[in-house]
């Protein structure tokens, strides 16, 4: 079964389950595996070599129906046989399955535990762009909606490409972003990577002043029926001007133009936690209007107990450092 045959039926499918992220992370050394479950489910699966030992990871995966509790029983068996023979410590997968108490339930009866570091975006908020223009401005929170207005008043202008220099121009923006905001940004190998690998279907867009000075920046992927804010990067001028709303209103222009039906805005702080390393983004994101959405956490399916303890603490420990 082809990927567009598979979107078909799992339409909450993101790009990290696509043959072109497989693609970016073979590109970057690491082995995929692709596995078909008879025809009724797929698991895009990456198989890590960490220092504390080697695991699979299944982002956004794997694609089951979940209500299917002999499907899920057996892929999940499946799963469990390939990381025996890839000499794996244990399994990492967040589906794109609703945070219930009955799906925490249904990874729980698969022996699986939450794990200690997140995988993709647990926590985001998604925007519909089925309704109209004017609904979609109209949603926004009003402050959001004022900041857009401003930003066309002031000639902000926002244009994309997807050419080499613009990744490696992006990239430095990014490292500068990083180091004011204290995270670790992607290398210019991985963006190349993704250049690479998704084509037409990955664009770095940029807001402008209107003497061409940049202001904001957001890499945007798109795969099946999402679009996605997947990486940001700023200039200083964007504590000033409002750069990075006229960036978002221009991509949601441009999915709903170009047929895609939500775009994802990638990442949010959970509720009620003003530490977090999101929670700066999170008033920007969620003034846009869409659903906040939140997935189950990821979850380990344990291989190798002994050596998955000594990892837990490692990564326990880590995501407190990280405000996580």
């Amino acid at each position: 079964m082809n990927w567009q045959e598979i979107i078909k039926n799992f339409p909450e499918a993101n790009f990290l389950q696509s043959p072109a992220y497989g693609k970016m992370n073979e590109l970057l050394g690491d082995k995929v595996i692709e596995e078909d479950f008879g025809g009724k489910g797929r698991a895009l699966i990456i198989v890590r070599n960490a220092k504390r030992g080697r695991y699979l990871e299944i982002p956004c995966g794997p694609l089951l129906d979940y209500s299917n509790e002999e499907l899920v029983t057996s892929a999940f068996k499946k799963i469990a046989e390939i990381a025996k023979k890839e000499k794996c410590v244990f399994v990492r997968v967040r589906p794109q399955l609703k945070n219930s108490p009955e799906n925490l339930r249904i990874l729980a009866t698969l022996g699986l535990k939450k794990s200690p570091m997140h995988l993709a975006a647990e926590h985001t908020v998604i925007i519909d762009l089925n309704k109209p223009e004017d609904e979609l401005l109209a949603n926004m929170r009003r402050q959001t909606r004022y900041e857009v207005r401003r930003a066309a008043k002031q000639g902000i202008t926002v244009e994309k490409s997807n050419n080499e220099a613009i990744f490696k121009e992006f990239r430095k923006v990014q490292a500068a972003t990083a180091k004011r905001q204290g995270f670790v940004p992607p290398n210019l190998k991985t963006l190349l990577a993704e250049k690479e690998a998704f084509g037409e279907n990955i664009a770095i867009y940029v807001a402008k002043t209107s003497d061409d000075q940049p202001i904001a920046y957001g890499m945007i992927i798109k795969d099946g029926k999402e679009g996605d804010y997947y990486e940001a990067a700023s200039t200083d001028l964007n504590r000033k001007m409002p750069g990075a709303y006229a960036l978002l209103w221009q991509v949601m222009k441009d999915l709903k133009a170009e047929g895609y039906e939500r775009f994802n805005l990638w990442g949010i702080a959970p509720a009620g936690q003003p530490n977090h390393r999101y929670a700066g983004v999170t008033t920007f994101k969620t003034g846009f209007g869409g659903e906040v959405v939140e997935y189950v956490p990821a979850h380990d399916m344990v291989i190798s107990k002994m050596r998955y303890m000594a990892d837990f603490a490692f990564e326990t420990l880590r995501k407190k450092r990280r405000h996580l």
